[in-house]
């Protein structure tokens, strides 16, 4: 948790200055939709964390990329759920890709590597696989998300 310490500091400023923000944006692979995204997305907030998730945040006819750009806006952290299928689609530069674009423009990003490694996300992102993150090999899904639901309480 100490590693995150700066992603901390950028959610209580924001927290402060824009209170309507939700507090986690789920960044996924279309296939972690159903399994391990749902699985996140219900542990966080049965906690208590708003999340902008697909499944839940994408209406129909809703155009999506539009729908997507306000969730990255109008959220305080951006979580990347790092699975197999996440490093099989990035390098097709997808809609996973752009949101992971624009996340790691900003000092509010924390990876979530699961069913992987990290040496696997470096073969496909350096950028993301340099950032301070959380490991479900290390730690259940549970605890993770009990993690960032503490990372992110104002």
């Amino acid at each position: 948790m100490q590693a995150l310490t700066p992603v901390r500091e950028n959610v209580e400023s924001l927290a402060a200055s824009q209170p309507d923000l939700r507090d986690v944006f789920l960044c996924h692979a279309w296939d972690d939709r159903q399994g391990s995204a749902k699985e996140l997305h219900d542990l966080l907030e049965a906690r208590g964390v708003r999340v902008w998730f697909s499944e839940k945040d994408l209406g129909l006819g809703v155009p999506m990329m539009r729908a997507i750009d306000k969730g990255l806006v109008n959220s305080r952290v951006g979580i990347v759920l790092v699975t197999p299928a996440m490093l099989r689609r990035l390098p097709a530069e997808g809609i996973a890709d752009k949101e992971l674009s624009a996340l790691l423009r900003r000092e509010r990003l924390v990876p979530v590597v699961h069913g992987t490694t990290y040496d696997e996300l470096e073969q496909v992102s350096l950028l993301l696989a340099s950032r301070a993150g959380l490991n479900t090999a290390e730690e259940s899904m549970a605890e993770v998300a009990a993690k960032i639901a503490e990372l992110v309480a104002t």
